[in-house]
């Protein structure tokens, strides 16, 4: 059963973009492939070590803004400075994680949030770089071997191999100690701290890895949809990837990528009735905490080792 789920999921987005013809599905398909990458790197903070870090669409687009200014400004190739804008973001999550990774449960949430807010607040105020909440439009796409930029299903192939390669590295780094202290720290933080482990200094490390992938989430999604403003990047994004790990079934590998294939097509396929959207999202919401707190992954994991 477990194998029969992660050939699905893993194929789905594959398969669709080698059949569709239509470029609107294939498109979406590219969206929910990046949001498979966010939530997969947003899992190894919540899943693997504890934390709901809200901050994280915040961290997204310091790289998204950074990759641009960078390409569009500079004349740097993008391949060049998506590297670079993951790195400021990596940085960047360092220091918001200092003042607050000490914190625990909905304090560290709560905290989360005001910065993603100042986050946010940062992007409409500073319109030098980011155009304030007009946004940047025409934001050129990744350029190929040609110098051309990569059309679709090509790009979307592209997305296909950073969310295997995110994946892999978050399944190799699982594999480590490291990976085992995190969840140490995750079943009981004050028996960690007890057996000699240093929680913050490993939590602090979780932060940069994660917030590093996020950089290259939030690169990718800029110069994927061509256009970037501070809305695409606030507390609601941080909050709807949160929900597809939560759905998904954190602490799993599959599960992130489940709720990411379930949920990020929705505001694109709801484009006119965006108030379902919502009440959908907030459904789930409601469903996920009190019936399904393990996820639907994390759910048929249970099931399978019941039977």
């Amino acid at each position: 059963m477990r194998a029969l789920i992660i050939a699905f999921v893993v194929a789905t987005p594959l398969v669709a973009i080698l059949s569709l013809r239509d470029g609107f599905f294939v498109f979406i398909i590219g969206i929910a492939l990046i949001h498979m990458l966010w939530a997969s790197g947003l899992n190894l903070l919540y899943g693997f070590t504890g934390l709901i870090p809200l901050t994280y669409a915040g961290i997204a687009g310091v790289s998204a803004y950074t990759t641009i200014h960078l390409v569009m400004a500079k004349g740097l190739s993008f391949w060049w400075a998506l590297p670079i804008g993951s790195a400021v973001a990596a940085v960047l999550g360092l220091l918001l994680s200092l003042p607050a990774i000490r914190l625990r449960g909905f304090y560290f949430a709560l905290s989360g949030m005001v910065i993603q807010s100042a986050i946010t607040i940062a992007f409409v105020y500073f319109p030098a770089y980011t155009n304030g909440d007009t946004g940047i439009a025409s934001v050129p796409r990744p350029t190929g071997f040609d110098g051309r930029g990569i059309a679709s299903p090509y790009m979307e192939l592209v997305l296909a191999a950073f969310v295997a390669a995110t994946v892999a590295g978050v399944w190799l780094t699982m594999r480590t100690r490291f990976g085992h202290t995190l969840i140490a720290i995750r079943e009981d933080e004050d028996l960690a701290r007890a057996m000699g482990i240093n929680v913050t200094l490993n939590r602090t490390a979780a932060f940069i890895i994660s917030s590093f992938i996020a950089g290259i989430g939030g690169g990718l999604y800029a110069h994927y949809i061509g256009f970037a403003s501070p809305r695409a990047y606030d507390v609601l994004i941080s909050l709807n990837i949160w929900l597809m790990v939560a759905m998904g079934g954190r602490g799993t590998l599959i599960g992130p990528l489940l709720g990411a294939l379930l949920l990020a097509p929705l505001p694109y396929l709801l484009v006119q009735y965006t108030w379902i959207k919502d009440v959908i999202y907030g459904v789930a919401i409601l469903l996920v905490t009190m019936f399904l707190p393990q996820g639907i992954y994390g759910y048929v994991l249970k099931r399978g080792a019941k039977s």
